[in-house]
């Protein structure tokens, strides 16, 4: 398959985790990215050249005006956005017992209303330059129920990436006039800080309900991410693709 044309595209959670490894896989692949996190974004190992590629921004995305700064930023730069892969995302591990009002609130704001405020401020943007597509992130955490505790998803993390799957189809549906996609991926476990906190133990448990044998790599979801943001999935609309090794089969 031919390599599509060069397309500016912003990334979310570009510091670390799966979200770096999408801004390092668009970058290498010849497309200008705009790199967006609360944190600052390590590019000590991209290349110079594709450097001249890049911008970064510092932003809360639970926040509509950091939202919109975001994306004007993107434009200023690179003079259009024609996609957004949102990977930012805040992780909880308290129990049910253990979680308070606050703490849940935190989690949608950032995981929930944080998709919906980037998909918006992108999809305004698009909306000018003739559409383009946007990938959100749900979790296999939703399929199997994590209760949490040990660095695993609990009811607020689980809440709030089943809430993705409602919002990636209605807003697929809200932006298909304005010739824009939206999809997810929906993640398996993957070697990332959500879980470093598990042990060697745990990893090797949770590779095993899975077809492939392992967790995940954070490129192997940058892949799936990529691929859906492209001109290639042109008629994937509306969806939300499993990356998980194979997990769904419950082994």
């Amino acid at each position: 398959m031919a390599q599509s044309e060069p397309m500016t595209i912003i990334v979310t959670g570009a510091a670390s985790g799966i979200g770096a490894a999408c801004m390092g896989l668009l970058l290498s692949q010849g497309h200008k990215v705009c790199g967006v996190d609360r944190d600052v974004i390590d590019v000590g190992g991209v290349e110079p050249a594709a450097l001249k590629r890049f911008i970064a921004v510092r932003a809360d995305i639970s926040h509509h005006a950091d939202c919109a700064n975001a994306v004007s930023a993107c434009v200023r730069e690179f003079g259009r956005l024609d996609g957004l892969i949102h990977m930012a995302a805040i992780h909880s591990t308290k129990t049910w017992k253990e979680i308070d009002a606050e703490e849940m609130n935190r989690t949608l704001a950032v995981n929930v209303t944080g998709s919906f405020l980037m998909a918006q401020a992108a999809a305004i943007a698009m909306e000018h330059t003739g559409g383009g597509a946007i990938v959100l992130a749900s979790s296999g955490s939703v399929n199997l129920s994590g209760i949490g505790g040990h660095g695993r998803g609990g009811t607020a993390y689980v809440s709030s990436k089943a809430a993705i799957i409602g919002l990636t189809h209605a807003l697929a549906r809200c932006f298909a006039p304005l010739k824009i996609r939206v999809n997810a991926v929906s993640p398996g476990a993957t070697e990332t800080a959500m879980t470093s906190e598990y042990s060697t133990e745990a990893k090797e448990a949770v590779g095993k309900r899975t077809l492939a044998g392992r967790i995940g790599q954070a490129e192997e979801i940058a892949a799936a991410a990529a691929f859906l943001v492209s001109p290639a999935a042109s008629y994937i609309d509306g969806q939300i693709l499993p990356v998980n090794g194979g997990s769904s089969f419950g082994i």
